[in-house]
C-alpha cells in the first residue's frame, strides 16, 4: 500500500513543483513587464463645442498625432476630450475635474475668452501647464502665469484674406460680382458669437480690404448665427426673401455658416449660376468640397493640423521639463502663431 502511495505522491510533487516554478516565472516576467511599461502623458482637452466642425477636426488631428508619436517618444499619450456645450460654467467644472485627476497638461478652447483668468489661476495653483487654442484669451490674463500659452492664428489675417478673395473677383470678374451693374458691392455678413474677438475682427477686416482698395460697398444686413450652420440657413432665408438677387456677396465668419447660406439657397431653388459670392473661414472638408463644386467662391485655411502639432509639441516639452522657447517659436513668452492661407477653386485644383 505504501508503495502505491509513494508512486502516486512523487509524480504529484513533481507536478506541483513545476507548476510553482511556472507561476514564479510568470510573476517575475509580469513584474518586469510592468516595470518596463512607458510612462503616460495625460492631456486634458476642453472644447467650447464638439458640434463645431473645425474644432472636431482639430481634436481628431491631435488624437491621431498623439498615437503616431507614442513609439518615438517611448511614452503613452492619453488625450481625453470634454465638450463644454457652449457653457463656461460647464467648462470650468470640466477643467476642475482634469486638475483633480492630476492631468499633466490642460488644453482649452475657451467658451468665453474673458473668463481665462479663473482657469489660469486654477492651473497655476495645481502647477499644470494650460494651453489655450483657437480662441484667444485676453492678453493680460495670459501674463498671470508663465506656463499659460495661446496657440492659433491672428483673426485679422483671416478677414483680410476673405476680403482679398472678393477683391480679386471684383477686379477680374466684376460683371459676375456686380449683378446690378451699379458699381457698388452689396453684401451681407453672417457673424459668429456676439462679442467674440474673431467675430469682431473678421467682420471689420474683410470689408476694410475692399474699402482700402477703393471699392464702393453697401451693407444690406448682418447678424449673428453663432458659428452654426442651421442658424445661418435660417438667417439667409430671411435675407433672401427681403433682398433676393440684390445680395452680391455673403461674408461668413466661418465655414459652417457659409454652408448654411448654401443650404438656404439650394432649398429656395436658386441655381448655382445665380448664387452670390460666398466666402468662409476654416477650410473644413465640406467647405473645400463646396469650393470645388463652385457653390462657395473661397475660404481661408485655419491650420487645424498645425495647431494640433504645436499643442502636442509644446505638451511634450513641458512634460519633459524642457524650455519651450529653445525648441519652438514662442512670441512674448506665451504665443505660438500660425498663418491663415487663402483657398480657392484654382488653388485646390492645382494641388
Amino acid at each position: 500500500m505504501r508503495s502505491k502511495i509513494k508512486k502516486f505522491c512523487f509524480p504529484l510533487a513533481i507536478s506541483l513543483l513545476a507548476a510553482a516554478v511556472i507561476l514564479l516565472i510568470i510573476y517575475i516576467f509580469g513584474v518586469r513587464t510592468r516595470d518596463q511599461e512607458p510612462p503616460t502623458l495625460r492631456i486634458g482637452v476642453a472644447v467650447y463645442s464638439q458640434e463645431d466642425t473645425f474644432i472636431g477636426y482639430l481634436v481628431q488631428s491631435l488624437e491621431r498625432m498623439a498615437r503616431e508619436r507614442e513609439a518615438g517618444e517611448n511614452l503613452r499619450i492619453n488625450v481625453s476630450t470634454m465638450d463644454g456645450k457652449s457653457s463656461q460654467l460647464i467648462q470650468n467644472e470640466q477643467v476642475q475635474r482634469f486638475i483633480a485627476l492630476n492631468y499633466d497638461v490642460l488644453c482649452v478652447n475657451i467658451v468665453d475668452r474673458t473668463a481665462a483668468a479663473y482657469l489660469i489661476d486654477m492651473a497655476a495653483d495645481a502647477e499644470i501647464p494650460i494651453l489655450f487654442f483657437n480662441r484667444q484669451p485676453v492678453a493680460e490674463d495670459l501674463q498671470r502665469w508663465e506656463s499659460a500659452y495661446y496657440i492659433g492664428a491672428p483673426a485679422e489675417q483671416s478677414g483680410s484674406l476673405q476680403g482679398k478673395i472678393v477683391l480679386d473677383l471684383w477686379e477680374n470678374e466684376q460683371e459676375r460680382v456686380d449683378k446690378n451693374g451699379d458699381g457698388i458691392l452689396q453684401y451681407v455678413i453672417l457673424e459668429g458669437e456676439p462679442g467674440h474677438q474673431d467675430t469682431l475682427i473678421r467682420t471689420e477686416s474683410c470689408i476694410q480690404v475692399l474699402t482700402n482698395a477703393g471699392v464702393r460697398v453697401e451693407k444690406l444686413a448682418s447678424d449673428t448665427a453663432n458659428w452654426n450652420r442651421s442658424q445661418a440657413a435660417a438667417k439667409m432665408s430671411q435675407w433672401q426673401e427681403k433682398f433676393g438677387e440684390a445680395i452680391e456677396v455673403v461674408f461668413s465668419n466661418n465655414d459652417d455658416m457659409a454652408l448654411g447660406a448654401i443650404d438656404s439657397l439650394q432649398e429656395a431653388g436658386v441655381t448655382t449660376q445665380q448664387y452670390p459670392i460666398i466666402v468662409g473661414v476654416d477650410a473644413t472638408a465640406p467647405a473645400q468640397e463646396a469650393v470645388r463644386a463652385g457653390t462657395m467662391s473661397g475660404t481661408v485655411l485655419n491650420d487645424g493640423d498645425g495647431i494640433a502639432k504645436a499643442m502636442l509639441d509644446l505638451s511634450l516639452l513641458l512634460y519633459h521639463d524642457e524650455i519651450p522657447e529653445q525648441k519652438l517659436e514662442i512670441e512674448e513668452g506665451h504665443y505660438i502663431w500660425l498663418d491663415y492661407r487663402q483657398v480657392t477653386k484654382a488653388q485646390l485644383e492645382g494641388e
